[in-house]
């Protein structure tokens, strides 16, 4: 790990930080995130961002979610330059004491089927893929109803 790493919940100022961030060094930005979906998310849960610097420039970020009853884990996200030093192990290390305060008995990961060294992050922190039931989605336009709703 990384002597002068710190991790810590992100605040509304880190927001275009973070969104910069994940341009560069997230998997998967097809993800359409927003600045305002970020913003509700630390305005509804302020724990749930962290955020992991070293010597104060943002190196990782995992978003650590908790609905009361699960408790799920986004954006995994360790920049390019500073893999492979333990921070991704640290971010997962802090949200899963998160989660065991609230009495959570589970996590879950969503995890990019070709993001093959995300694979092997999780499997060496112990988590497996789950081969009895898949996720289904339903992509949604901002403003529409869903085709087919009443």
């Amino acid at each position: 790990m990384t002597d002068s790493l710190k991790i810590r919940t992100g605040t509304p100022a880190d927001i275009a930080t973070v969104m910069t961030f994940w341009a560069e060094a997230a998997e998967g930005t097809d993800r359409h995130d927003t600045t305002e979906a970020v913003t509700a998310l630390v305005e509804r849960d302020p724990e749930a961002l962290l955020i992991a610097e070293s010597d104060g420039i943002v190196v990782g970020t995992l978003i650590a979610g908790w609905d009361g009853w699960r408790a799920s884990l986004y954006r995994m996200a360790v920049h390019p330059a500073h893999r492979r030093r333990g921070i991704a192990s640290s971010l997962l290390a802090v949200a899963e004491d998160r989660f065991r305060g609230f009495g959570a008995f589970r996590v879950d990961a969503m995890v990019l089927d070709a993001n093959l060294d995300a694979h092997r992050l999780w499997a060496a922190a112990g988590y497996t893929a789950q081969d009895d039931s898949s996720r289904w989605v339903r992509k949604m336009e901002k403003g529409q109803p869903l085709e087919g709703s009443p």
